[in-house]
């Protein structure tokens, strides 16, 4: 107990002398510690940012390569009932549920677990659970429920509704999603207040597992273990298909060879995520000529992280929209030389590229880690409200432009709303669970003692906020669905208002939270 009174000590009352001693540090230079407060703010905040940036950029080879694995496939022996002859046809190893969950959701959320994980090992050996990781996974599902169903409800055109096909697993989902937020609540409050011990952790883990087994059999419509709701009509392709060849002369697979030879294009290099329920024959023939162009590919990465304009650009007549992609291009260039040395991601089914792209991310969240701890020392910020404001937003970016590109090419709603729900849920199953399990067992094993929180109380009332205006979000998609018999799109009126509304209530989470952290209410 006596290393628990000093871990307490240092937590309630040596936290400013630990943090002043980090402010003494320089981190991107010698003469930065002789520098005034104010300016080492900006600064840290300027690269900080800039990591949001090479997030980006990385996320869009890791959507790549997530691409290529969700696109294999096996070969299955049918009869064909019309010739009763037996025909051999190739078909996808992933469910469209799992798939969305396993994969769209854990990619997005990535930069989150990777952040929380890092924030939980750097912890090691304290009693005290790290509030950067909860925090930022907080506020990311906020961010993910609230603007981005803010951006998907206006993408639409004018007039175009989309819908979900399937209600069943939307419902399975959001149950999860929902309770992933309660279970939460119940155990820093109700079963063991601010205390996390070895076997809540270890159940909030396996819920993962849970939510992913529930969705299959909902898919499937497995009987007693799926809700009796039958799914519309869902079309064969998700995304619509390209019925005309480019002004060129070229097919879509052939425009998408080019787009690998042509940049960091991150909405392009996203769209394709969703090719994953397109059609098998084209993204054979894609995935045979890009293996014929492997060694010109990987070559083109390097090639490409040095240009600083895309012929794109060069066709356009405005001189100022040329200087600013020019100098876009110019301030990516850094990051895109750096993970040019991720493998191409036709190699191995992409689960090569898979693998180096998590680990450039999970660098980048450490040094996400590091300014976090800077901008907090030198500004006075707390970080718990850094991690679910600026880290919330900046590391959610790849769910807002999967979720909005999925809203503007996708028939259905369906993986759009899908990649929100799912990711809250990753959050707290993995995103949080893993890095507290982490925690437990090391606590477990090396002391006999639980994990402690040390935000307890300011994380309890932001999961309140959270559940409190998750249901004015959820409740205003269900009256769309009701009035207007879609949850996106519309009239361009109706669409603003709920947009807004939606923004509306993000900041009303976000000023309340901080309010609670800064003792002020």
């Amino acid at each position: 107990m006596a290393h628990l009174n000093n871990t307490s000590d240092n937590a309630q009352g040596g936290s400013n002398i630990i943090g002043q001693e980090r402010c003494a540090f320089y981190f991107l230079f010698h003469g930065e510690t002789k520098l005034g407060n104010g300016f080492r703010g900006f600064l840290y905040f300027a690269a900080l940012a800039y990591c949001f940036i090479g997030l980006t950029a990385i996320t869009g080879r890791f959507f790549r390569s997530m691409e290529n694995v969700v696109k294999h496939t096996r070969a299955v022996q049918e009869i064909d009932p019309f010739t009763n002859v037996e025909v051999v046809k190739h078909k996808k190893v992933w469910n469209y549920a799992i798939a969305d969950i396993a994969l769209l959701a854990f990619g997005t959320s990535f930069p989150q677990i990777s952040l929380a994980t890092i924030d939980a090992i750097r912890n090691i050996g304290n009693l005290y659970a790290g509030g950067l990781g909860p925090g930022t996974l907080v506020g990311s599902a906020a961010f993910d429920l609230f603007p981005i169903h803010a951006v998907c409800v206006v993408v639409p055109k004018a007039g175009e509704l989309k819908k979900i096909s399937d209600i069943g697993v939307w419902l399975v989902e959001l149950i999860w999603s929902f309770w992933a937020y309660v279970w939460l609540y119940l155990i820093l409050k109700v079963w063991t207040p601010n205390v996390i011990t070895l076997l809540e952790a270890s159940l909030t883990v396996l819920q993962y597992g849970l939510l992913l087994t529930h969705a299959y059999a909902q898919d499937k419509r497995w009987k007693y273990f799926s809700l009796p709701i039958e799914r519309t009509e869902r079309p064969k392709d998700w995304v619509p298909p390209e019925k005309s060849t480019y002004g060129d002369g070229r097919q879509p697979h052939e425009k998408y060879l080019e787009v690998l030879k042509d940049g960091e294009n991150s909405n392009r290099t996203i769209v394709d995520i969703f090719s994953i329920h397109g059609d098998n024959n084209q993204q054979s023939h894609e995935m045979i000529s890009e293996k014929n162009n492997l060694f010109s590919i990987w070559k083109e990465q390097f090639v490409d992280a040095l240009k600083l304009e895309c012929p794109e650009s060069r066709k356009s007549n405005n001189t100022w929209l040329r200087l600013a992609k020019g100098f876009w291009r110019l301030l990516c260039a850094p990051w895109k030389l750096l993970f040019a040395f991720v493998p191409p991601h036709q190699i191995a089914h992409g689960w090569i590229a898979f693998i180096f792209s998590l680990a450039f991310i999970s660098g980048i969240a450490y040094l996400v880690t590091k300014f976090t701890d800077l901008i907090s020392c030198v500004t006075g910020i707390d970080p718990y409200v850094i991690a679910f404001t600026a880290l919330a937003a900046g590391t959610s970016w790849p769910d807002l432009v999967a979720s909005k590109i999925a809203a503007e090419r996708q028939l259905t709603a369906d993986s759009a709303i899908a990649n929100i729900t799912c990711s809250n849920s990753v959050n707290i199953y993995v995103g949080i669970g893993v890095p507290w399990l982490i925690n437990t067992l090391y606590n477990y094993f090396a002391y006999k003692e639980p994990l402690r929180i040390e935000n307890a109380g300011g994380l309890s009332f932001s999961l309140l906020m959270f559940f409190a205006t998750s249901v004015g979000c959820i409740g205003v998609m269900i009256y769309r669905r009701l009035t207007l018999g879609a949850e996106l799109g519309g009239p361009r009126l109706w669409a603003w208002i709920t947009s807004v509304y939606l923004i509306l209530l993000w900041l009303i989470f976000v000023v309340l939270s901080s309010l609670r952290v800064s003792r002020v209410i």
